[in-house]
Formats: C-alpha cells, sequence, structure tokens
C-alpha cells in the first residue's frame, strides 16, 4: 500500500478516479492504486465523445488478465475527448496512470459540488488504507 503513488493537487473518488481541473476542462483517469490492483491492462473502453453524463455515472470499462473493472465518472459533464492511445496501448495506463494514461476528458456541468464530494490525497491515501 505504502508505494501507491498519490499526487497533490488532485481529487479522489471512492472508485479508484482521479480528476484534474485544467481550467473549465477536467481531466479523468484511474489511480495507482486501482491500476496496481487490476495489474496488466489489456482492455480500455470510454463512452463516445459527447456523452452527457451525471457525477458517478459508469463510462467504461478497463480489463486485465486479472479482472474487470468499470469506470465511473466522479465528475457530471459531456465527454469532449477521449484518451485514443488506450485503444492501441491500453499499458500506457499501467506506466503512467496520472499522465499519457489519463481516460478522458469532461465540460463539467456541476463542478464545484462534484470536486466537494471527492477527497483529497490525504483523504484518499487514508481511505485506500482503511479497505
Amino acid at each position: 500500500m505504502s508505494d501507491t503513488e498519490i499526487r497533490d493537487g488532485l481529487s479522489y473518488s471512492a472508485e479508484h478516479e482521479w480528476v484534474k481541473v485544467e481550467g473549465d476542462i477536467v481531466i479523468i483517469g484511474i489511480t495507482d492504486h486501482a491500476q496496481n490492483a487490476l495489474h496488466e491492462i489489456t482492455f480500455v473502453e470510454i463512452s463516445e465523445v459527447g456523452t452527457v453524463l451525471k457525477a458517478n455515472d459508469e463510462c467504461g470499462l478497463v480489463e486485465s488478465m486479472k479482472a474487470s473493472s468499470d469506470i465511473f465518472t466522479p465528475i457530471a459533464g459531456e465527454i469532449i475527448e477521449v484518451n485514443t492511445v488506450l485503444e492501441d496501448a491500453p499499458e500506457t495506463i499501467n506506466e503512467d496512470c496520472y499522465g499519457a494514461g489519463w481516460m478522458f476528458k469532461i465540460k463539467p456541468s456541476n463542478l464545484e459540488a462534484d470536486l466537494a464530494a471527492l477527497m483529497d490525497g490525504k483523504g484518499y491515501k487514508a481511505f485506500i488504507e482503511s479497505e
């Protein structure tokens, strides 16, 4: 557990997604803890650009040799970009989950309230240690 990378400046969900706000856009991916638990990621599927989601809606799937896991959006809004690199190279999530392995970008519709429901890095660390 102690080797899990948790980055400052991000928000975290109980479903192990991370959220990064960049201007009026939100970038979302899965955490280091999640990609470690899944191990070797072999397939990623994300809802299409233009999909409008409510916070905590299911919006994708990640599969690995060990398991498959649904992806949920912690932030309500419209998907404006999907990381197409993951179609051919899903292992990018294992290699750089907080960078090149991001999953999708959303134009948020209720950002302040959605962010308030998430954890900061310290809260997420305590959460995964209590699991």
